[in-house]
């Protein structure tokens, strides 16, 4: 196996980084919550304590994407209007002296989507809804002319799903091999833009790791499938060997999608809130539209002899929100 802290050193080392997580993230086991999902064990992977101001596993790639960026620059993404990386965006790029400028289509209203979009309002330099998505590309045309008053525009693609945030994630699946003595049978992640699930399908590629990334769907097909994250996969491998350094950037072996969706994306499912109350009894504060039908999956998985799963705990609360309990 390749020395992974050698790797993340190289990494960094050549591709610009710009400084705004808490590294490596938490890795904390809940043996309640494992016995009562069905599984031997479970660890959770504390992408919520990327941060102090603004936590969640979109950190990882900002900090790619931010690199560069001169004060002043107004990034412009896309998301719902719970959108975690819209809200992640806006935080850490004020916090670099940068405008953020969201563009957003509706969700279905729940505590966290209002808290999250409050939060979005509040630090973002202007948010451009639609009425619907199909109305988006009207409102991204719109968000750029804003941001335009403010400043150079600059495009991050919605979820961050673009190469250079995927080797974030790699970084993240690196983590791991300081944090558990053994390789674990599974790691479960939401599956929305792709970026996360893509990097950690390199991690696990990197390590020699017989563990399966199962990426659990909670975005419509077209957006979220195994195509896109190969995709991203093979970008960012591509990005790194143009740089020296080769991965394998196939995920063929080490990926499994399943489906969480429901009604649709950031509609809550039954079983997804019946698993997130369960974390809740425990001390574990999910979210209904990623965290909590990601999280429905384990009792699945462990019927399907995935015994020691990692699960990757991605929301990253709003601010002046209360921190999850650990």
């Amino acid at each position: 196996m390749v020395d992974p802290t050698v790797v993340a050193r190289k990494i960094r080392g050549v591709l610009e980084v710009r400084s705004l997580g808490i590294w490596p993230t938490p890795l904390h086991p809940y043996p309640e919550l494992a016995q009562a999902m069905g599984l031997e064990s479970l660890w959770l992977k504390r992408e919520d304590r990327s941060a102090t101001t603004c936590g969640g596993n979109k950190v990882r790639g900002l900090e790619l994407l931010f690199a560069g960026a001169l004060p002043g620059t107004v990034f412009v993404t896309v998301g719902g209007t719970a959108s975690t990386h819209c809200l992640a965006t806006a935080v850490h790029a004020a916090a670099i002296s940068c405008p953020a400028v969201l563009a957003q289509f509706p969700q279905p209203d729940t505590d966290v989507a209002r808290a999250v979009a409050a939060a979005s309002e509040r630090a973002a330099a202007a948010v451009v809804r639609a009425r619907s998505v199909l109305g988006m590309p009207l409102a991204i045309a719109r968000a750029w002319r804003v941001a335009r008053r403010y400043g150079p525009p600059k495009w991050i693609p919605g979820g961050g799903a673009e190469p250079r945030a995927v080797v974030g994630h790699l970084l993240a699946g690196l983590e791991l091999a300081d944090q558990l003595a053994d390789a674990p049978d599974a790691i479960v992640v939401p599956l929305g833009s792709g970026s996360t699930a893509a990097g950690l399908t390199l991690a696990m590629r990197e390590l020699e790791w017989e563990t399966r990334v199962v990426a659990v769907r909670v975005a419509p097909l077209i957006v979220a499938n195994r195509w896109r994250v190969a995709r991203l996969a093979r970008g960012a491998a591509r990005l790194l060997s143009r740089h020296g350094i080769d991965v394998d950037g196939s995920t063929r072996t080490s990926l499994m999608v399943l489906d969480g969706l429901g009604a649709g994306y950031g509609h809550p499912t039954a079983e997804g809130e019946r698993a997130r109350a369960l974390a809740a009894a425990r001390g574990v504060a999910l979210e209904p539209t990623y965290g909590a039908k990601a999280f429905a999956a384990l009792p699945v998985l462990g019927a399907r002899g995935f015994r020691r799963i990692v699960f990757w705990h991605t929301f990253g609360a709003p601010i002046d929100t209360p921190r999850p309990v650990a």
